[in-house]
């Protein structure tokens, strides 16, 4: 087992936090119907490969499992859109992420954790990351860059955790009865399009300098885009623009709490921030799971996939393949080349990765500055998020 699987309660569907090793990299597995990708060359092929590897994965689950989706669409969906019409929709908002609109929120991050860590401290009590920082934080930039109100962070937690923190098995039996899981999916799904709906159609009275605004104002070949793209659009920017990063930041400052000379490394040398955070990304890899379907039968590390299969990339074993990092269990900052799978790879590579780095770099610079010592409590350990397709903590007391 690894250091930190040693020092820390990981749960055991997280298997490659544990050193574990599937004796296969591409396997099939019956019961659940899918295939399982572990290798990090055949996940990397997968992401590269969207003509053979879809993203419009809900073709292939069975009807049976999609039992009380009916009124659920993935229109605008952009996660779930394969070319032409994904580039489409991505060129929309990616002047949003440039390199130079990013580096320019670099001051508004480091005051939002500076005043995040000051009203914590003014509570007193014990700094929990998770619920003083490392999940408001990413929250306000985002809601702000969209246009919603970052004082309803407590909404979109709601429907954050109702969506990705569930402890539930990836599974598409069409045996097996779903019909709860798609219950409690469902609700948080329909709150939320129906909170971002409202301010959709609030920007198309008054129109704001936000991304909303943007997405209401968009076409594509000529026509605007229609209320339900707006909304679905909205609804992965404001998920994935905070959920990343709140993972990256808890899982940084686990790293760097099991490997105390790290810790006084990158005190001593700010600049080493960015290696720790991308090798942080390869240990905790915080999306862990990318579904794909198969357009047509193909080979994959040597094993035949059928056409019209699902397909699980198990990118946070990936990151962990032996066959691309040397000692892959063992946390190296330094490691050079580094090119992990968390951010994906290829057209769907994530867009906000800019800045999610960049709210990790600010962050964590100004917590080696706040904090004498990163240390988590012993008695009050760490609490990981249950689902296997997410690798991070929902909980961190620091002392």
């Amino acid at each position: 087992m690894t250091d930190i699987a040693n020092r820390y309660k990981i749960p055991e569907q997280l298997f490659w936090l544990h050193g574990s090793r599937k004796e296969q990299a591409v396997e099939h597995d019956a019961a659940a119907g899918m295939w399982n990708v572990y290798g990090y060359p055949e996940v990397h092929e997968i992401l590269s490969d969207p003509a053979t590897f879809s993203s419009n994965t809900m073709r292939v689950v069975p009807e049976s499992v999609r039992k009380g989706m009916e009124d659920f669409s993935l229109e605008g969906f952009i996660t779930q859109i394969d070319p032409p019409e994904h580039g489409k929709l991505r060129k929309l908002v990616s002047s949003a992420f440039t390199r130079k609109v990013v580096a320019d929120l670099e001051p508004r991050i480091a005051s939002v954790t500076h005043e995040l860590i000051d009203a914590a401290k003014d509570r007193g009590g014990r700094f929990e990351l998770v619920a003083d920082l490392a999940y408001p934080l990413p929250v306000i930039v985002i809601a702000e860059l969209l246009g919603v109100p970052s004082s309803d962070r407590a909404l979109f937690k709601k429907w954050a955790d109702a969506l990705f923190q569930r402890d539930t098995k990836v599974s598409l039996n069409p045996d097996e009865d779903r019909s709860a899981d798609m219950q409690a999916v469902m609700k948080p799904w329909h709150e939320m399009s129906d909170y971002l709906a409202a301010h959709a159609a609030e920007r198309r009275r008054q129109p704001r300098a936000d991304l909303l605004t943007r997405l209401v104002e968009a076409e594509v070949d000529g026509e605007r885009l229609p209320d339900g793209q707006v909304v679905n659009f909205a609804i992965v920017l404001l998920l994935a623009g905070h959920v990343t990063t709140t993972m990256l930041l808890g899982n940084t400052v686990l790293c760097l709490d099991a490997h105390p000379e790290q810790q006084d490394k990158v005190r001593a040398d700010r600049s080493l921030i960015p290696a720790v955070i991308e090798e942080s990304l390869r240990m905790f890899t915080p999306f862990a799971l990318l579904g794909r379907a198969t357009t047509r039968e193909t080979v994959l590390g040597g094993v035949t996939i059928p056409a019209d299969q699902a397909v699980m990339a198990w990118i946070g074993a990936a990151n962990r393949d032996p066959r691309q990092f040397p000692d892959p269990d063992t946390f190296e900052p330094g490691r050079d080349p580094n090119p992990h799978l968390a951010f994906g790879r290829g057209i769907h590579f994530c867009l906000g990765a800019p800045l999610a780095r960049l709210e990790g770099r600010v962050a964590m610079d100004i917590l080696l500055d706040r904090f004498p010592a990163l240390r988590t409590d012993p008695q009050d350990p760490a609490v990981f998020i249950p689902t296997p397709s997410l690798t991070g903590v929902r909980r961190l007391p620091l002392l």
